[in-house]
């Protein structure tokens, strides 16, 4: 999760990096040393991991050091840099090939540190935030393989997380949620695959969830016009996705639930029966895609008070509140291709979303990932 950011901003997009990954593990696999970082393109919010597995029991431990660090404007007049530090200990032990049951403990410090730009920002002390939490989950995978991104069977993982500020007697946040996809192979390798994801936070601290594009979106858009609820104590910002059609923050909340549904046609390896050497070619996919979802504040998205259905203007000496009647359900069709270059999977999408039963511009998304 990355700490609010108001809204004004853009939600942080780390963007075009490189990444360099390295590990050790002895001859039977029950202990493994992995480490790597990833380097952004402008130098400053580059990010680091350090992760050590003990794996020879039926119990699998597992300790990770994460920092990362992001460069964002911190006001009008300066510029700030957060630096995010978090150790996790981690423990799993599986029912068996398919199903296991997960628990963490963590601690993670966030330090804003103002960059020195006059004698002012020079004299601004840093500010630190330090949190523990915890965190459970249930994780189901009976999935096959029968290709880069084609599966056939059911993924699913339900969970739970509590935040705490340390250092705060009147601190505490539930984080709940689950992300349930199934696929069904239609025919040979063309595979129906589909989505179902939800979360909601509570407490005296709150995550804004923000919805709308796609994951790892090169290039991606913030959507300033809808309207945040700033009275929840937000502390965190995540992503809601994929709701393709509209940029980010098309609707936002600390709930929200996103259904998506792809046809994926690995359109060359359907066709040609034979081997083909070619990565890019053998890979290409053709998919069709529509995806719902709606993110709230509250009990229920028609909830009147809710921020999608109130907008505040301030012309002084009078402050107006103009209550609105809109759908919070939105939703987003289209089609697009996949493959494999260079070892990195591509997506390229095009997509209309529809708003109040109103249809919008086409929009084209470059994001990198597999899967939704």
């Amino acid at each position: 999760y990355q700490l609010f950011s108001g809204g004004g901003a853009v939600f942080y997009n780390p963007g075009l990096s490189g990444f360099f990954k390295l590990g050790i593990r002895d001859v039977l696999e029950d202990y493994r040393i992995t480490g790597g970082f990833k380097i952004s393109g402008d130098l400053n919010s580059n990010e680091y991991f350090l992760n050590y597995e003990n794996l020879k029991k039926r119990l699998d431990k597992q300790i990770t050091f994460y920092r990362q660090a992001i460069l964002s404007g911190g006001g009008q007049y300066y510029i700030s840099k957060l630096h995010s530090h978090e150790i996790r200990g981690a423990l799993k032990w599986p029912f068996g090939d398919i199903a296991s049951i997960r628990g963490s403990l963590a601690y993670r410090n966030d330090r804003f540190v103002t960059m020195s730009t006059d004698f002012p920002s020079l004299k601004y002390p840093n500010e630190y935030l330090h949190w523990v939490s915890s965190r459970a989950e249930f994780v189901l995978d009976n999935t096959l393989s029968l290709g880069p991104n084609l599966y056939n069977g059911t993924r699913l993982k339900v969970f739970g997380e509590y935040y705490k500020q340390a250092d705060r007697k009147n601190s505490g946040m539930v984080i709940l949620g689950a992300d349930v996809r199934y696929y069904k192979k239609v025919h040979r390798e063309i595979v129906w695959a589909n989505r179902l994801a939800g979360g909601t936070s509570f407490g005296q601290e709150k995550t804004i969830f923000y919805m709308g594009g796609t994951d790892n979106w090169m290039s991606p858009k913030f959507n300033s016009n809808t309207q945040i609820d700033y009275n929840q104590n937000y502390y965190f910002q995540a992503l809601a996705t994929n709701v393709r059609g509209f940029d980010q923050n098309i609707r936002n909340g600390n709930s929200f639930v996103v259904l998506n549904s792809e046809m994926r046609v690995p359109l060359f390896r359907y066709l040609l029966n034979r081997p083909i050497k070619s990565d890019l070619v053998r890979n290409f996919q053709v998919v069709g895609f529509g995806d719902l979802g709606t993110a709230w504040t509250g009990w229920s998205p028609y909830a009147t008070n809710n921020p999608l259905n109130n907008e505040t203007i301030v012309s002084q000496p009078f402050v107006i509140t103009l209550q609105k009647q809109k759908d919070p359900i939105v939703g987003g069709y289209g089609f697009g291709f996949r493959s494999r270059l260079l070892g990195y999977f591509i997506r390229l999408d095009w997509a209309w979303g529809v708003e109040d039963r109103v249809r919008k511009d086409r929009k084209f998304y470059f994001s990198l990932g597999l899967d939704f």
